[in-house]
């Protein structure tokens, strides 16, 4: 689907054009331009980023391919990024989508695959016309990149909470296999949330600097604050990812405990009835001239010298706290 907005002096003039009229409109060097892209058919996307804006096939390829990990490229007339938004709950786990940007000098142009809250929002609020309007793409731009680390925080409070789960039941008596896979899992998830937010804080990073003719001068204590709430997501996310693996080596550590406590219970047994085995073995084999086993108090003999070995060596075992 193609949306569009079309903004003259920070008013909104037009929305959701043809086409044709979009390239019309985009030859008009005083009007701003926003074009998204969402989910878009093949036709769709040859017609708009090759057609009607021009780019390079090289920025079209990496924009239709999905990429792991955010990216900026600079070319002549405009600013290619890759971006990810991230979501998570408890059914689907952890999810990212990929939003791409191509930002001229008088245009916007947005793609992604599925439906992306910040882009909703942000054309919402334009659609409403509440407000001054944009006066340039930089600040469209900024707009969706704000919104979409935005959305990061009710994510960070959602894997906060599974965090301080794991961490009660690391301490207590119910953790079992499936409490095992659930903390590789989340893990997992902290992985990739770091393998992302900090690659995204590196792009923020560039466009706050001033090192892009793409972004006025003005705007760059936006980005730099934009920069700033990323750096500080990435302390956050990896406190957390700190924590998971301490309560990882907690769990370790009491399992490797519990298994050595099983052990010494087994060893003990073992060693309380090496007397008795000892006696039994003795006096089982089969030998003609054994004095013990002619003596009518034998037997007794025998009995007590168990009992009394088996006795001291589970006093001993007890000073030793074997059990």
């Amino acid at each position: 689907m193609i949306s569009s907005f079309i903004f003259s002096e920070g008013k909104l003039v037009g929305r959701d054009l043809e086409l044709e009229a979009l390239r019309l409109v985009q030859a008009d060097k005083g009007l701003i331009v926003w074009v998204d892209l969402s989910n878009p058919t093949d036709e769709e996307i040859k017609t708009v980023l090759d057609g009607l804006f021009h780019f390079h096939p090289l920025a079209i390829e990496d924009c239709v391919t999905p990429s792991p990990l955010p990216k900026i490229e600079d070319y002549d007339d405009y600013l290619f990024m890759v971006t990810h938004a991230v979501d998570y709950n408890r059914q689907d786990k952890f999810a990212t989508t990929e939003l791409d940007l191509f930002l001229g000098k008088e245009f916007l142009v947005t793609f992604h695959r599925q439906a992306l809250r910040s882009v909703t929002g942000l054309s919402d609020r334009l659609a409403k016309n509440v407000g001054p309007g944009p006066r340039g793409p930089d600040r469209l731009a900024h707009s969706l990149l704000d919104l979409l680390v935005d959305n990061y925080v009710p994510m960070l409070s959602e894997l906060h909470t599974e965090l301080e789960e794991i961490e009660e039941i690391v301490l207590s008596k119910d953790a079992d296999k499936k409490f095992v896979a659930e903390l590789l899992q989340v893990r997992g998830d902290f992985t990739k949330l770091r393998q992302i937010v900090r690659p995204q804080r590196d792009v923020i990073d560039r466009l706050a600097r001033g090192d892009s003719k793409f972004i006025r001068a003005k705007l760059l204590p936006y980005f730099r604050d934009l920069r700033d709430n990323l750096s500080r997501l990435e302390e956050t996310v990896t406190g957390y990812h700190e924590r998971l693996m301490m309560a990882f080596d907690i769990y370790l550590n009491k399992a490797a405990f519990e298994a050595n406590e099983g052990i010494k219970f087994l060893t003990a047994l073992t060693a309380i009835t090496l007397p008795a085995v000892l006696v039994g073995g003795w006096y089982g084999m089969n030998f003609d001239h054994m004095p013990e086993l002619h003596s009518p108090y034998g037997y007794y003999y025998v009995s007590i010298f168990t009992l009394v070995t088996t006795a001291l060596m589970a006093i001993y075992l007890k000073k030793k706290k074997w059990f």
